[in-house]
C-alpha cells in the first residue's frame, strides 16, 4: 500500500454541549492541513467518518458536506462513511486506497462525532441502534446496553482465564495515568486501582471508571503517496496495512482476530513486530481480550502480561498510550481517526510525556456494533515510521 500520513489534527475530547459537529470537524480538518503545510486546493478528496449524526444531530444524507461546510476544504469532493464505531478508521481505509490507486494525489480523512446534548437519552438511543433492530421482539427494550455486553464478555474472560476484577481495574488505572499525559483527553485525572474498584458499579464486574464515556470530538489525517510526499518535502508514517473485517450472526466472534491476520499478512509482519498499539477499549476488560486477539499476548495470558507491565508506557508493547477510549474518550465516529493521530505522533516522536521510546511499528484496532457474538465491524491498521 502506497500511502503516507503527512499531517494530523485533533480537537480536545470532552462534553461540549453548545459546540456543533461542524465546529469540531472543521477544527480538526484545518489543523491537519496546517500540520501538513497544505492548502485546501491540494486535497483531491475528503473522506468523512461519522457513526450517528442522524440520531445525534438529525443530519443525514450530506453529513460530510455539512460537517465540513465551514472548514477550509468546503467545496472539495467529499464522501461520507458510516461503519459503527469503526467509521473513521473505515474512512481512513478508503482514503489510503484512494491515494494508493493513483486516483488522488492527496486525501483528507476526518472523523467526528457530536454525542452530547440537552437530551441525555439521545446518545443511548443512538448506541442502541448498533445492533440488528429487526430481530428484536416488539416488546423488547430499545437494544442491549453495550456495557451489559462488555460485562458479559468480561465475566466469560474471568471464567476462562482466572482474571480478576482487580486486573480490569489495573488496566483502567494504567489508561487514566496515560490520559493524564494527553492534553486532548476527556478524562485527565489519574485514578488508583483501589479508586477504580471502589467506584459505583455499572454492571458486574464493571465499575464506572472501567467504562468509556460519551463525548464530542474530531480527528483528521492527510494522506498522500510516498513519491508525492518526497516531492513536496513532506514526511510521515507509511501505511503498511489497512484491513476491514465484518461479522455475521452465528460466527464464533473472531472478527478481530481475522482482521488482524489480514493486516499482518498485508504488512508482512507479526505481533512481535508491533512497538505500540491503540485498541478499542470501550470497557477496560476489552484491552486484555483484544491483546490476545491481536496476538500480543498468548490466549489466556493478557492479564498476566498486564500485571507484568508489558502494556504500560515503557513496557514491552505499550497499549493505549493516549489513554484509550476509557480516558481519551469515545466520540464514536472520531475514535478510529484519533487512534491513528496518536500513533502518527508516536512514530514521529512527538507524543511528549507519553512517548514510547523507539516506536517503529504501530497498530490500531477499532471495532463497533454487535451481532451478539462480538463486534459487527472491525478495522486494523499498521503504520511504520519513515526513518
Amino acid at each position: 500500500m502506497d500511502a503516507t500520513i503527512v499531517g494530523v489534527g485533533i480537537t480536545p475530547f470532552g462534553m461540549f454541549v453548545p459546540t456543533r459537529l461542524r465546529e469540531l470537524a472543521g477544527e480538526a480538518a484545518d489543523r491537519a492541513l496546517a500540520d501538513a503545510g497544505l492548502d485546501a486546493e491540494d486535497i483531491g478528496l475528503v473522506v468523512f467518518g461519522n457513526a450517528a449524526a442522524g440520531f445525534l444531530t438529525g443530519q443525514e444524507m450530506i453529513r460530510a458536506h455539512t460537517a465540513l461546510g465551514t472548514s477550509r476544504v468546503a467545496g472539495r469532493p467529499m464522501i461520507s462513511v458510516e461503519n459503527a464505531c469503526a467509521s473513521s478508521s473505515s474512512a481512513f481505509h478508503f482514503g489510503a486506497l484512494a491515494v494508493s490507486s493513483g486516483q488522488y494525489d492527496t486525501v483528507l480523512v476526518v472523523g467526528a462525532e457530536k454525542m452530547t446534548s440537552e437530551d441525555r437519552t439521545r446518545a443511548q438511543r443512538a448506541l442502541a441502534s448498533a445492533v440488528d433492530v429487526e430481530l428484536r421482539d416488539d416488546d423488547s427494550p430499545a437494544g442491549p446496553v453495550f456495557m451489559e455486553i462488555y460485562a458479559a464478555e468480561a465475566r466469560e474472560y474471568m471464567a476462562r482465564t482466572g482474571a480478576l476484577a482487580r486486573d480490569f481495574a489495573a488496566v483502567a488505572a494504567k489508561n487514566y495515568r496515560n490520559g493524564s499525559l494527553n492534553p486532548n483527553a476527556q478524562n485527565r485525572t489519574p485514578l488508583t486501582v483501589d479508586e477504580v474498584l471502589a467506584a459505583r458499579s455499572i454492571v458486574n464486574p464493571l465499575t464506572r471508571p472501567m467504562c468509556s464515556s460519551i463525548g464530542d470530538g474530531a480527528a483528521a489525517l492527510v494522506l498522500t503517496r510516498q513519491d508525492t510526499a518526497r516531492r513536496r518535502g513532506l514526511a510521515g508514517p507509511r501505511v503498511l496495512a489497512s484491513a476491514i473485517g465484518a461479522a455475521r450472526a452465528g460466527d464464533t466472534g473472531d472478527v478481530v482476530a481475522r482482521t488482524a491476520r489480514a493486516a499482518y499478512d498485508q504488512a508482512g509482519l507479526g505481533p512481535a513486530d508491533i512497538s505500540v498499539c491503540e485498541v478499542h477499549d470501550a470497557a477496560s476488560p476489552a484491552e486484555l481480550v483484544i491483546a490476545e486477539e491481536l496476538g500480543l499476548a498468548p490466549d489466556g495470558d493478557g492479564a498476566k502480561l498486564a500485571r507484568d507491565g508489558s502494556f504500560a508506557i515503557g513496557g514491552k508493547q505499550p497499549i493505549n498510550p493516549s489513554g484509550g477510549l476509557i480516558a481519551r474518550g469515545h466520540p464514536i465516529g472520531a475514535t478510529g481517526a484519533a487512534q491513528l493521530v496518536e500513533l502518527t505522533e508516536q512514530l514521529r516522536g512527538r507524543a511528549g510525556a507519553r512517548q514510547v521510546e523507539g516506536a517503529r511499528i504501530a497498530m490500531a484496532e477499532n471495532a463497533g456494533g454487535s451481532l451478539g457474538n462480538g463486534p459487527a465491524a472491525c478495522a486494523v491498521t499498521i503504520l511504520a515510521a519513515d526513518h
